[in-house]
């Protein structure tokens, strides 16, 4: 049995993720575990979009394909690079790792597996769901939100296993126990983060404190319900500041309601990762404003983790993509609903509590500690050894019958 978890040789893991470089938002997530895969006895080819060639993005080696930037001409272009990599590397590959966009491409090389007696495990993972509101979804959003639920149909029977962020996603997506090989959550570089702890200032009394936002600033996310609520906690006498870091679908409506504040609010450009530990620094709060719906109840966001790694204390709603990484956190300010009225007495609270937050603060970072991408990657690590075990002994045994 050629189990490469017995080998000498590390177990060889092609990850492939058609995203630019560039874009080191949607990078940084698989930056980090890469490095810490590697750190765990990995070879691993992480394979992006971009110029041809070897680059090092946040100290980590990226293999990149060019293509023109044109949608389909482009997953085309890329796809058949990665294809063409996976087969002259066919017999040396463990595991290829993909997300859903890249399954009806890589489909043929699962099945010529079936006639390989040694070749890649072929696994999808799983990260998102469609995130667009049905009233404000247009026909493209509609044939995106089918076509990744169809990807994950296949997947349950096609794929040789998969992968999810959380059991709550793998559920909602009826992955088969068998085909399960692990989840594995988002996480946060503690040792980028924890700079800002460091470098914070934190509100003197009766001064205002500074609330953040960073990610997508689309409608689905709730953001003009939390704007609304701090404008009307600082009409009550209190003193609030937010700022609105990011870009999307709802972003020209929060500048224009921002413009009428007075400087309370403020939407600002997204900024390259490596950026926002320093802009963290200079704030107060960490804010998810997200509401009780499906798609974020099954997620794992980022910002949660680089708000505690970064020794904020939370502002959230209480669903249970927050509830179950807080738990009973002392660190933590819930809003019970995601109303105006919900996420103004959670302001209330942390007004009142404003002379905490610096112990909430490092309670928060510690609670981070068990949050890290060393950890995250520990979980993929896991499952991939585990599944790969897992085949190999079917293989094994169906050829000794």
């Amino acid at each position: 049995m050629n189990n490469p978890t017995q080998a000498h040789q590390p177990p060889w893991l092609v990850w492939a993720y058609p995203v630019n470089i560039t874009t080191t938002f949607n990078m940084a997530p698989r930056l980090e575990v890469t490095k810490e895969m590697r750190n765990l006895g990995w070879k691993v080819d992480l394979i992006a979009s971009g110029p041809d060639g070897t680059h090092t993005v946040e100290g980590v080696d990226v293999l990149c394909f060019s293509s023109l930037d044109i949608y389909f001409i482009r997953h085309f272009l890329f796809h058949m690079r990665v294809i063409q990599y996976i087969l002259r590397n066919w017999k040396r590959i463990d595991v290829v790792l993909f997300v859903q966009i890249s399954l009806p491409w890589l489909l043929p090389l699962r099945l010529l597996g079936l006639f390989s007696k040694r070749r890649p495990l072929f696994v999808m993972d799983t990260r998102t769901v469609p995130m667009e509101t049905a009233g404000k979804m247009t026909i493209k959003d509609k044939l995106r939100g089918w076509f990744y639920y169809l990807m994950n149909s296949l997947a349950n029977t096609l794929a040789d296993g998969q992968t999810a962020i959380t059991q709550r996603m793998a559920d909602v997506l009826n992955i088969p126990s068998n085909q399960l090989w692990g989840t594995w959550p988002s996480g946060v570089d503690l040792e980028k983060f924890s700079t800002s702890l460091q470098n914070r200032c934190w509100p003197e009394m009766g001064g205002p404190i500074q609330i953040i936002y960073i990610g997508t600033l689309n409608y689905e996310r709730n953001i003009m319900a939390l704007c609304q609520a701090v404008l009307e906690a600082n009409r009550r006498g209190m003193n609030f500041s937010l700022r609105l870091v990011g870009d999307g679908s709802e972003k020209q409506d929060l500048q224009a309601f921002a413009s009428q504040t007075q400087g309370a609010i403020k939407v600002f450009e997204p900024v390259p990762h490596d950026q926002i530990p320093a802009i963290l620094a200079e704030a107060h709060i960490g804010v998810l404003p997200f509401p009780d719906e499906e798609k974020y109840r099954v997620s794992s966001p980022i910002k949660l983790f680089e708000y505690m790694g970064s020794g904020l204390p939370i502002l959230a709603t209480k669903i249970t993509c927050h509830t179950d990484v807080i738990g009973d956190g002392e660190f933590i300010f819930w809003a019970e609903t995601s109303d105006q009225d919900g996420l103004l007495k959670a302001l209330e609270n942390a007004w009142h509590a404003r002379s905490e937050l610096p112990r909430m603060g490092l309670k928060a970072q510690v609670a981070a500690q068990n949050w890290t991408y060393a950890a995250s990657a520990g979980l993929l690590n896991t499952a991939l050894r585990h599944g790969l075990s897992q085949k190999y002994l079917k293989t094994y045994l169906a050829r000794a019958a």
